[in-house]
């Protein structure tokens, strides 16, 4: 009864909808069920906490389509709807300034973990990992609607995409290959055989598009990928000997100065410094639970995210919190998004990726 009543008054004193008052407001968009693991799971929706209060709750989204479990979850800014795809070939649209569906639509392929352009035109629609026809790759949607534009065959098990935040490239990974697209003609820039080791695994980018930074899928580690030649000259193990655990998870800190990768069989995750190349282990922290795998961070810079309830003090290196919904359970996902509104607006939105934001020393 007391969490109940702490919840509601929490809900009422931060009001219907954040950032009704003229001071921005910062929050962590969480969705659940997460499609890859069935720890943490609450409900069908999205969480929504305070960033900026201790991570604490402030309300609940349902979303009955979210039963089918998430595969990815992407927003936009300008056009301040929220993007995720289940494992039901579903895609839908949220509007995140009044929490209503603005459009769902299911495909023939798949949905895997899409990515929208910065400009909020077209979404890009990874077909699956779980799918090798021949049709296997990039399904281009308007993002208005839902209405397919077209259908880029790749290659097969196209599972994670990222946009560049300069809005030039979409970036596709499927099975040990990495993909490189125009988003201006969707033609292909550049198609890199060869990386990650085995299967299709998460993978990053700096913010001038020189490099991938590509998870292991039979070691903790990693693979540094020259977006500009498509060489792969760095293949980069955490540990002092091999680590037989795959990698399922990969972050640049937004000023690029430390990569961070996942280990969650071993319950960790890897720093390295990244403003050397290669990038070398710094150090690691201590998750409480194991997960799908997964790191990202928030905006600023102060606060790590990965597949685990824990929130991370990035600096410090440190669990500070823990994601809990209303009943104090603690909850995790490996797809979330940092939202910011001004007097009820949209005003910033994350990625699910840690992608870098500047340029770090020495880059």
């Amino acid at each position: 009864m007391r969490t109940l009543i702490f919840f509601v008054v929490g809900l009422i004193s931060c009001c219907s909808l954040p950032g009704a008052d003229s001071a921005e407001k910062h929050y962590l968009y969480f969705s659940t069920p997460d499609g890859a693991q069935l720890d943490g799971r609450s409900g069908n929706g999205v969480l929504v906490f305070d960033i900026d209060n201790g991570h604490q709750l402030v309300r609940r989204i349902d979303v009955p389509s979210f039963k089918e479990g998430l595969r990815g979850f992407c927003a936009n800014a300008k056009t301040h709807c929220a993007y995720y795809s289940t494992t039901g070939r579903r895609l839908g649209s949220l509007d995140l300034e009044t929490d209503k569906i603005v459009w769902e639509r299911t495909y023939d392929a798949g949905c895997d973990r899409a990515a929208i352009t910065p400009d909020g035109a077209k979404i890009y629609v990874p077909t699956g990992w779980w799918w090798r026809g021949t049709n296997s790759g990039f399904l281009v949607v308007n993002a208005k609607n839902g209405n397919l534009l077209k259908n880029i065959p790749v290659n097969v098990q196209a599972h994670n995409s990222l946009a560049s935040l300069d809005g030039q490239f979409v970036y596709l990974g499927t099975e040990t290959n990495l993909t490189v697209f125009r988003t201006s003609d969707d033609s292909v820039v550049r198609h890199i055989k060869g990386v990650g080791e085995s299967g299709v695994f998460p993978f990053t980018v700096d913010s001038r598009n020189r490099f991938a930074y590509v998870c292991l899928g039979r070691h903790v580690g990693f693979d540094v990928v020259n977006l500009e030649t498509g060489e792969v000259p760095h293949r980069v193990l955490a540990g002092r000997t091999p680590i037989l655990h795959r990698t399922h998870g990969a972050g640049l800190t937004p000023d690029e100065t430390e990569l961070w990768i996942s280990d969650q069989e071993g319950k960790k995750l890897f720093i390295f410094d990244a403003t050397q190349m290669p990038p070398k282990e710094k150090g690691h922290v201590e998750l409480s639970t194991g997960g799908h795998g997964w790191v990202t961070f928030s905006l600023d810079g102060r606060y790590a995210w990965c597949h685990t309830p824990d929130v991370i003090d990035a600096r410090r290196k440190k669990i500070i919190a823990t994601f809990k919904d209303e009943s104090g359970k603690p909850v995790s996902s490996s797809k979330f998004i940092e939202v910011h509104f001004r007097e009820g607006k949209v005003v910033r939105v994350g990625d699910q990726f840690g992608l870098g934001r500047t340029a770090g020393p020495g880059k």
